[in-house]
């Protein structure tokens, strides 16, 4: 369904530590970034998949990157304890927490999640849903 998410950093360093913490406990990795004479980036997908792809940026504009009201990724976890490890990794590697990792029912059966804010103040929302089933 997309091809890319993209949220602005003011620090790409603390980005990269941030996101490398939370999304490789979850299966992701960081690409490479071909420069384009854009703004400095870095990038994680799905190994062997070429899209969707998550990226952080220094805004294009030069000015400071701001987070969004309303604003938030989720990103997919292949089970619970995945949820737990990179929630954790986040608080570690500078997130703030937004939400402890747990189930959260209301929103489905067997859906359990967790939020952060990244170091630029993104939220960030980590989930495992057991109603889905997500491809290997």
């Amino acid at each position: 369904m997309f091809s890319h998410v993209t949220v602005g950093t003011n620090d790409l360093d603390k980005a990269v530590t941030f996101y490398d913490a939370v999304l490789i406990p979850l299966g992701l990795c960081r690409r490479a970034v071909t420069p384009d004479g854009g703004p400095l980036a870095a990038c994680w997908v799905t190994p062997n998949s070429p899209l969707p792809r998550f990226y952080v940026y220094c805004p294009y504009d030069l000015k400071e990157a701001v987070a969004g009201n309303g604003s938030m990724v989720a990103f997919a976890a292949p089970h619970s304890e995945s949820v737990d490890a990179a929630y954790t990794a986040g608080l570690l590697a500078g997130g703030v927490d937004a939400g402890e990792p747990g189930p959260r029912l209301h929103y489905g059966h067997g859906y359990y999640g967790a939020y952060l804010r990244d170091p630029d103040g993104n939220k960030v929302h980590i989930v495992h849903r057991g109603d889905v089933h997500l491809p290997a």
